[in-house]
């Protein structure tokens, strides 16, 4: 078993090696692949990431400002609200809904082609996975993903506005301006930026888990959940390295935002 987990790794490593070394040239050849597939992610999980932040907002609002009156701090609530999203919860709440979306969907569509054949008989027709199939989707992940985390928070910040201004005690100009009291741009830009990194993995597990699939219709349904389940343990696992690393780069160039 563990040698057989170590052969996948290194089958994965060089397929994800491939498909990045790909994805410029599909920019290049094939655009029209990216955008539709560009279109695919964003605008098919707008809805979703829409509504998810607004949720989110909404219920942060409610419960933090319970605690604070403890306190008698409730004007602070505007400022912890946004560091709460914009730094961690708005990009990690983003890739993962997308990661449960689209972790799914390229899994089980990439594997549906595998049963039909699709995948065999463009490879002899002179159109390889990787370029053809593959590197499109990366790229329109890796793109899409941060724009919507930026959707995400910015409906997670009016949820809250819109609980402030029917419950609250802040106008909507106070809210706006304390909603920044504690961030700087080297707080808020890079935790953004690496969901970039989120979309990549959601990109290429999903192709992976989806090309290796067996030739059965049982087949596609179990892809779609290994899609999901690679995907959403590989973006935690990304975030935990990738998190000490960004402070350690901020602290090292000295930026203060």
């Amino acid at each position: 078993m563990p040698i057989g987990m170590l052969i996948d790794l290194g089958r994965f490593v060089d397929f994800s090696a491939r498909a990045c070394l790909a994805a410029p040239l599909a920019l290049v050849r094939r655009p029209g692949d990216v955008l539709r597939q560009f279109e695919r992610v964003a605008w098919g999980s707008l809805p979703i990431v829409g509504v998810a932040g607004l949720s989110i907002g909404l219920v942060t609002w409610l419960q933090t400002r319970r605690l604070l009156l403890r306190y008698g701090v409730e004007a602070t609530l505007p400022s912890v609200l946004a560091a709460a999203v914009l730094v961690e919860t708005g990009p990690m709440l983003a890739a993962i809904l997308v990661a449960a979306r689209l972790g799914a969907g390229l899994a089980a569509e990439l594997s549906s082609k595998v049963l039909t054949e699709e995948v065999d008989a463009a490879e002899v027709l002179g159109a390889p996975a990787i370029p053809s199939l593959v590197a499109p989707r990366v790229v329109a992940c890796t793109l899409a993903v941060p724009l919507l985390t930026v959707v995400l928070d910015a409906s997670a910040l009016l949820g809250g506005l819109a609980a402030e201004l029917a419950g609250g005690s802040l106008s909507a100009r106070a809210y706006g301006a304390r909603c920044l009291d504690y961030l700087r741009l080297a707080d808020v830009l890079p935790g953004t930026l690496k969901t970039a990194i989120f979309g990549l993995i959601v990109g290429l597990v999903g192709c992976w888990v989806g090309l290796r699939s067996e030739r059965s219709t049982e087949a596609i349904g179990g892809s779609a959940t290994r899609g999901v389940v690679a995907s959403v343990l590989l973006i935690f696992a990304a975030n935990v390295v990738l998190v000490p690393l960004i402070q350690w780069a901020t602290s090292a160039i000295g930026w203060v935002g």
